[in-house]
């Protein structure tokens, strides 16, 4: 048993050390628990998760499809893109006016990605079909492509917000096709809680994150000082833009819309055989 102590798993990025950060530097009352922060990339994370090594856990959706019968999703901590979301950029892009012209642009190309169980490699899918990939960590795909490892790259993360000082021309917006698509944000990642720990501290394990998230958004400025280590190549401002990105209202509730958007993006994934079956989507509490 866990005796009080549970392990956290999270990325080490500037949005989940702000949503982290009142559990991290005990400013809310934590009802005796203990968490054990271990900081990972989400590939690594959702390859933990599938051997359910920790008890919380920051995860692809994409990957939830793979671990559902061992975590339930909480209904806080989600990270949605709202009209925007990974993007595929190239060094050779250029403006393009249709879809149709992307995907010719795109076709034959060999693309960086970083994972195969990322929400974004999923919506990439999703969106071009199957495509030739490479796999590299996400902080390495500017440099793959550069070097010509890969004629486009799949971004996560700060570089969404960093690309064009790179030398890179944005050729598609994944959230922004899905949200024209689908009117609703496209569902990135989440947190998941192991099914086995017994319910009424699933609901206090609950309630501390929702306070954690709850806080950081109140005091905003200590939250996005306490992140900055985490901002790989941000300024405060730059990494105060990339939270509000990805720590919103979704954040704090998925609501019907962001639950909606999760049972959308795995059921169109089952249809088209990228997973194998939409998985039953249950919420903590």
């Amino acid at each position: 048993m866990h005796n009080g102590v549970f392990t956290l798993g999270h990325s080490p990025d500037p949005d989940d050390a702000f949503m982290f950060y009142a559990m991290a530097e005990n400013k809310i009352d934590l009802r005796g628990y203990r968490f054990e922060h271990r900081l990972e990339d989400i590939q690594t994370l959702n390859e933990r998760a599938l051997r359910g090594e920790l008890h919380i856990s920051a995860i692809s959706i994409h990957a939830f499809a793979y671990v559902s019968d061992r975590y339930a999703l909480l209904p806080c901590g989600a990270s949605m893109g709202d009209g925007y979301g990974p993007m595929v950029v190239a060094m050779d892009g250029g403006e393009f006016d249709s879809d149709e012209a992307i995907r010719s642009f795109l076709g034959g190309r060999k693309i960086a990605i970083p994972g195969r169980m990322t929400s974004a490699y999923l919506a990439l899918r999703l969106y071009l079909g199957d495509f030739e990939h490479v796999i590299v960590p996400f902080d390495q795909i500017f440099d793959t492509v550069k070097s010509g490892g890969a004629n486009a790259g799949l971004i996560i993360h700060e570089g969404q917000l960093t690309y064009a000082k790179a030398g890179f021309t944005k050729v598609v917006d994944l959230g922004e096709w899905w949200k024209r698509e689908t009117s609703l944000p496209l569902p990135l990642g989440g947190n998941v809680l192991r099914k086995d720990i017994p319910p009424d501290v699933q609901r206090d394990l609950l309630a501390i994150m929702r306070e954690s998230i709850d806080y950081g958004l109140a005091h905003r400025e200590e939250a996005v000082r306490h992140s900055m280590p985490y901002a790989r190549d941000m300024d405060t401002n730059l990494a105060g833009k990339f939270i509000s990105m990805y720590v919103n209202d979704f954040t704090r509730d998925y609501g019907d819309s962001g639950r909606e958007a999760i049972r959308k993006f795995l059921n169109r994934a089952a249809d088209a055989g990228y997973i194998a079956k939409t998985p039953a989507i249950e919420f903590v509490g």
